[in-house]
């Protein structure tokens, strides 16, 4: 009888010099910092406007070097175009320091969207870091403010307006000159904040799960030894030895997740923080009799029906059955995505004299208003 061996990973990948890819997970200043400091130089690209269907909304925007990418403008032809122009900029040491490239989805890059991308392309040196780390202070500080790049002369001039833009209703606006562009982005910290209690195998991969998103993570548990060393950058972890205690420290609008290891301690979590009132979310691991129990006993010490209301228990998205930690993770993270705010996108207006545009009605030139992409 013959005994198949699985071959050692190494083996089934070959050769493989691929990498993981990074996403952008907090303000692109924060992360335009950090590799600057490693890296010579740095093109950003950024989505200023668009019309009909694209990958992605205006404002997502990717950073690129020689070696690596980081966030993503929405993968595919448009995001491969994207970066190899990126790093003809990145090479190019006589060019200006910006571009704009528009892109007709379907013809230029064969994408079935076929929406129209306008791309704004800006290399940063380590001469622009004195700016960045203003805005990372401001980001900290939880202040807002204008980031404004003016393009003219083939020289780009940035500055940074504490307080915002006056008069700026969108995070993203394009001004457009006879010969010059200003771009004005608002600069905020825009991460919503998620507090985990609990380290357990559910509460560990809620972590993994979560690292990869946009979210101001905290991980708190009572237990050192279950607090990882190496958790990535974005999370924060405090090990409290009065879990309860740390409930103050949130910010207003945190969403908290409340899994421990003791029910008494999960319970003393959620009664702070209904008491406290002013978070978006409140989610408990555990079963319907154990909600059921907690929202009888939250009656009794006084607590009414609507704050009570608040509380979901059990957590998860329905349909997933399975009791393997990493699924009731992804149950979870799905029901605290539905819970974000999605931001409208807006997009370009259309325009009578398009010189792009050939066909009477074609899938590129229908407005957004009336397009059923």
């Amino acid at each position: 009888m013959s005994v198949s061996k699985s071959l050692p990973i190494e083996s089934q990948i070959g050769s493989s010099t691929g990498r993981w890819l990074r996403p952008l997970t907090t303000c692109w200043p924060i992360a335009l910092r950090q590799l600057l400091e490693e890296q010579r130089s740095v093109v950003r690209v950024l989505v200023t406007e668009l019309r009909g269907s694209a990958p992605r909304e205006p404002g997502a925007c990717m950073l690129v070097t020689d070696s690596v990418t980081c966030g993503t403008i929405g993968g595919g032809a448009l995001e491969w175009h994207a970066v190899q122009a990126a790093r003809a900029l990145l090479g190019d040491a006589a060019s200006p320091s910006i571009r704009e490239s528009r892109l007709v989805l379907g013809r230029e890059l064969g994408q079935c969207c076929g929406g129209v991308v306008q791309l704004w392309l800006e290399k940063f040196t380590r001469a622009d870091l004195p700016l960045l780390r203003n805005a990372v202070r401001l980001i900290d500080a939880n202040a807002s403010a204008t980031w404004v790049t003016e393009f003219a002369n083939q020289t780009a001039l940035r500055r940074l307006l504490p307080g915002g833009s006056e008069g700026m209703r969108t995070p993203l606006r394009v001004i457009r000159g006879s010969d010059t562009v200003t771009l004005h982005e608002r600069i905020e910290a825009s991460t919503p904040p998620v507090w985990i209690y609990g380290a357990g195998h559910v509460g560990q991969a809620l972590v993994r799960a979560l690292i990869d998103l946009p979210l101001q993570v905290t991980w708190i548990d009572s237990r050192l030894e279950f607090l990882p060393a190496d958790v990535a950058n974005s999370v924060r972890v405090r090990h409290e030895s009065r879990p309860v205690e740390s409930v103050r420290d949130a910010p207003p609008g945190t969403r908290f997740l409340v899994l421990t290891h003791d029910h008494a301690l999960d319970y003393e979590l959620c009664r702070a923080i209904l008491q406290r009132g002013d978070f978006a979310w409140l989610g408990v691991i555990g079963s319907k009799s154990k909600g059921a129990r907690f929202r009888s006993r939250l009656a009794r010490d006084g607590m009414t029906p609507e704050v009570i209301a608040r509380m979901v228990s059990p957590i998860g998205v329905p349909g997933i059955a399975s009791k393997w930690p990493a699924a009731i993770a992804i149950g979870v993270v799905a029901q605290l995505l539905q819970t974000l705010a999605t931001p409208r996108p807006q997009f370009m207006t259309a325009r009578d004299d398009d010189s792009d545009c050939s066909a009477e009605r074609c899938e590129t030139c229908v407005s957004h208003k009336g397009s059923s992409h």
